[in-house]
């Protein structure tokens, strides 16, 4: 059997709209094994189990690049991460599958052409890079539609709260309610805090995180379609700390330097939202991780 355990990326990190995104601290992981028949899922509602699951697919679609048949397989899915809710769930499928496949035929596919595919399934890198490589991953798309990835480490001393509402945010409808300009001000305004933004998670710099955490291009709008918003980021920074949308949406992404600040956002924040899932996270530096296991023994990772 094989094993693959998949974190959970939030992206744009507040001003690094469609380029940033971090690998955080909850996971899904999804089992593989060898079948009598074609194909079998569990753990997924019944519309998914059939050949259009996802993971499925991006398993299917490694299979085809390492030229290998499709083996009859059965998938057993233990997803923790919520659908919709901007926290890489489809990117945690596909790059499931795609490594799957690559641990089934030897570990054939390298990272880069794991990062190719996903990108190829996904169309954009910003959640499937960190899924793959772990930590802050800065990503766009070269002149020949290829991922172009720089990974930066987090500053350990940085606590993260993930507010994940009990509602969903439609990620056509995040899109749609963007601006379809911007002015040169506010480019200059979100490349200059977008630079600043990295660094300071890096270094752990809780000051200047605050003061580049200052996003003109999406959240303003995407903010909108959020009903608890408002309160969620003043639970937030009324203790220190900095808040941003994850992704579209509806999660929303608190930091912090103190860690007492961080559980007593966890405290109110439930309190306040009682149907909502509050999670302190830690940056996941490795990404998706796998293990071979026969006869409950892990024979590697």
């Amino acid at each position: 059997m094989i094993k693959i355990k998949v974190p959970a990326t939030s992206a744009n990190v507040g001003v690094g709209f469609d380029c940033l995104g971090l690998a955080v601290s909850y996971y899904s992981t999804v089992s593989f094994e060898e079948s009598s028949t074609h194909l079998e899922i569990t753990g997924c509602p019944e519309e998914f189990r059939n050949e259009n699951n996802l993971v499925y697919q991006a398993f299917v679609k490694g299979c085809n690049f390492l030229d290998k048949p499709v083996p009859n397989v059965k998938i057993t899915i233990n997803g923790d991460v919520p659908v919709a809710r901007g926290l890489g769930s489809s990117s945690v499928c596909v790059v499931a599958g795609l490594k799957a496949a690559s641990v089934w035929f030897d570990n054939q596919l390298s990272v880069d052409q794991l990062l190719v595919l996903a990108t190829e399934m996904e169309g954009h890198p910003d959640n499937v890079t960190p899924a793959i490589l772990g930590s802050l991953c800065v990503s766009f798309l070269d002149e020949r539609n290829q991922p172009q990835v720089i990974k930066y480490n987090v500053n350990e001393n940085l606590h993260f709260v993930a507010l994940i509402p009990d509602y969903q945010v439609s990620t056509h409808e995040a899109r749609k309610v963007l601006p379809k300009t911007l002015s040169y001000a506010d480019a200059i305004h979100q490349v200059s805090h977008c630079a600043a933004m990295t660094k300071a998670l890096e270094i752990g710099d809780i000051h200047m995180i605050h003061e580049a955490c200052d996003d003109r291009m999406h959240e303003p709008y995407r903010a909108k379609l959020i009903p608890d918003y408002s309160q969620a980021k003043n639970i937030c920074e009324q203790l220190g700390g900095t808040m941003y949308i994850s992704g579209s949406g509806s999660t929303m992404m608190a930091i912090t330097n103190d860690e007492a600040a961080a559980n007593e956002i966890v405290t109110n924040a439930k309190a306040a939202f009682p149907g909502w899932k509050i999670r302190k996270m830690a940056v996941d530096s490795n990404g998706v991780t796998s293990e071979v296991i026969e006869r409950g023994k892990v024979l590697h990772r």
